[in-house]
């Protein structure tokens, strides 16, 4: 059985959200969920999110209620659909012209995950006291720390942490992520954005989520501390738990 919640909010200092999500639980094995973060200005970061959001999804709306055969070919081409519907808004709009989106999503099938990613939204894996980041950032410091320049914790506080490397709408094609995680029962996967992750370490995460209270209220809290701490950007997470 999959149970799933999620949040959004604009945080302590932007103007306007330009997160979005989706989340859909289909059946008790059988669930989707999408996290994106926009970016390209007050006028368009949210526009980019939402129509990322609408033609992935859309792009799903054909999963049968059975597990897919090619879960990931299914979700390959969401996040082509996603990535030229806003290109497409982009090229043709000049209020948009240069947004983008970072994209997390997981398509949740009877004993595994299913997940991509472009930009810096995460999705983690939380099982037996243990939290673990599946996904990898497109991120300037990630690719730092790959090379051995500066370690995980000097990332959390560097400069340039917020400079992503590769962002969906911004070029006529994107290369997304795609990565499997073999499910457990008492498991959970969250995804967020980095208005989250930049703020509550891993190890808050993964207290909040197993030890903090109710899991219909994780997403409340885990909110609640980003807020505390001056939430400088929008914060979105959603939130399966798998029984």
């Amino acid at each position: 059985m999959i149970r799933a919640w999620g949040i959004t909010d604009k945080g302590a200092v932007r103007q306007q959200n330009q997160d979005a999500y989706y989340l859909d639980v289909l059946s008790n094995h059988l669930a989707v969920g999408v996290v994106c973060d926009g970016m390209g200005g007050a006028k368009a970061g949210n526009i980019a999110s939402m129509l990322a959001v609408e033609a992935f999804t859309q792009s799903l709306r054909q999963i049968p209620p059975t597990a897919p055969e090619d879960p990931e070919a299914l979700l390959a081409q969401a996040s082509m659909s996603a990535n030229q519907a806003v290109y497409h808004r982009a090229r043709t709009n000049p209020d948009c012209r240069g947004m983008g989106t970072t994209i997390v999503a997981a398509l949740i099938t009877p004993e595994r995950a299913y997940l991509l990613n472009v930009g810096d939204s995460r999705a983690y894996y939380i099982n037996a006291g243990q939290i673990h980041q599946v996904t990898r950032d497109h991120s300037l410091v990630e690719d730092m720390v790959r090379r051995g320049d500066i370690t995980q914790a000097q990332a959390r506080n560097h400069p340039q942490k917020n400079l992503i490397t590769r962002a969906l709408g911004t070029e006529e094609h994107v290369q997304a992520d795609f990565f499997r995680q073999t499910l457990e029962s008492g498991s959970r996967l969250l995804l967020c954005s980095d208005g989250l992750s930049n703020v509550v370490e891993d190890q808050e995460l993964l207290y909040e989520v197993l030890y903090g209270g109710p899991s219909e209220e994780c997403c409340g809290r885990l909110l609640n501390i980003a807020l505390s701490r001056g939430a400088p950007d929008n914060v979105t997470c959603v939130l399966f738990q798998f029984e």
